[in-house]
């Protein structure tokens, strides 16, 4: 059966909910996350207060649902990204990742700090998180990056003395639903990516790197290339 088109006013809603979305990312560039309110909101569009309040009925629905947006695209760009190589292939699939990750990044810093900047003053996640399913995206697809270079890596970490006691629960229990069979030592690898991939990008989107440097996707690929050589893989050949 055919999904009816959306009426005149579901469309309207959907643009205002949307633009609500962007002025509220603009005034947190502006003015960083204290700066995300629905009066500062009402004022930018024109609107009464009441009339943003009818999309969301509080400051922290409205940062739940950026959140949940940004984290999500970002899910979307790493995963599209990565599965451009095979499984086959890992030292490609965590190259095009973080290559990925960045350009995301450098392409959307306003969400980028929202997700893994400064928290948002005052702010009350939901119980569970504010985009759970993002998030564990997120998270299985590191642990899979590390999954996928552990055949690689074993050798390189067999005296690392990792014990699951030493990471989160919720975590341990993750990765062995996810990845039954693949040890600590693993999950160590999978937060050193994670490390790698926000280390310089984290400097570039907040302009540290800008009077040291006028090649910071150089550097960060370069970077990469070492944390991927440390875990026993070879990078690919770069076409001619």
């Amino acid at each position: 059966m055919a999904t009816a088109a959306p009426s005149r006013r579901e469309l309207r809603r959907s643009e205002t909910t949307t633009e609500i979305k962007q002025v509220a990312l603009r005034l947190m560039a502006d003015g960083g996350p204290g700066a995300i309110t629905l009066r500062a909101i009402a004022r930018e569009m024109g609107m009464t207060a009441n009339a943003v309040y009818s999309y969301f009925a509080t400051r922290d629905d409205l940062v739940t649902a950026l959140i949940n947006d940004v984290y999500s695209e970002l899910a979307d760009t790493v995963e599209a990204a990565r599965d451009t190589c095979p499984p086959a292939d890992p030292a490609g699939r965590i190259l095009a990742w973080a290559c990925a990750f960045r350009e995301w990044a450098v392409a959307n810093s306003e969400g980028f700090r929202l997700i893994y900047g400064d928290p948002v003053p005052g702010y009350q996640p939901p119980a569970g998180g504010a985009a759970p399913e993002a998030e564990h995206r997120v998270c299985a697809g590191l642990t899979g990056l590390a999954a996928g270079a552990w055949p690689h890596a074993e050798k390189l970490y067999a005296d690392s003395g990792f014990e699951w006691s030493d990471f989160d629960d919720k975590l341990v229990g993750e990765v062995a639903q996810d990845f039954p069979g693949l040890p600590p030592a693993a999950i160590a690898i999978a937060l050193r990516i994670w490390g790698h991939l926000h280390g310089l990008v984290s400097l570039e989107i907040l302009g540290h790197l800008r009077s040291q440097t006028s090649a910071p996707d150089k550097l960060y690929r370069n970077e990469i290339g070492h944390l991927v050589r440390s875990l026993g893989l070879t990078l690919p050949k770069q076409p001619s």
